[in-house]
């Protein structure tokens, strides 16, 4: 996303500041651990575009009406539960064995509906969410 010329922010919780870390890198701005959900709303509610699992921070950035791509692991149908009422493009295998399970743990091993998702793919879904033109919503 950096390479690609886009402010980058890695945000999670006090416990996955190693991960925001690595995640961040040299080329991103880690906010890991450090925002209050008031403060998260802040950036979620101030970005272009928004790239999370699906997890709150997704849908806050919904309901701020943040444009989310979604990476959305099947184990609850997507046409239900993915962000709503802003442009969104779902990534992941929505078909895989996983698919409406409700897991909390995936049962696949590799987790291959997420770990198969093109870092490619996650750029290009941002860039047609911040285009003008990208006016579709769910």
């Amino acid at each position: 996303m950096a390479a690609d010329g886009h402010r980058v922010l890695v945000t999670g919780a006090p416990a996955e500041r190693h991960l925001t870390r690595a995640v961040a890198g040299t080329a991103a701005v880690d906010l890991g651990g450090r925002t209050s959900l008031p403060e998260l709303a802040a950036v979620l509610s101030g970005a272009r575009a928004v790239v999370a699992p699906d997890t709150g921070p997704a849908h806050l950035a919904a309901a701020a009406g943040t444009p989310v791509v979604s990476l959305f692991a099947p184990v609850v149908p997507s046409a239900r539960w993915a962000p709503y009422g802003v442009p969104a493009v779902v990534l992941g295998d929505q078909h895989a064995p996983c698919r409406d399970s409700r897991a909390r743990v995936c049962p696949v091993p590799g987790h291959p509906c997420l770990e198969e998702i093109d870092p490619a793919d996650v750029c290009r879904a941002v860039t047609t969410l911040i285009q003008p033109a990208a006016i579709s919503q769910r």
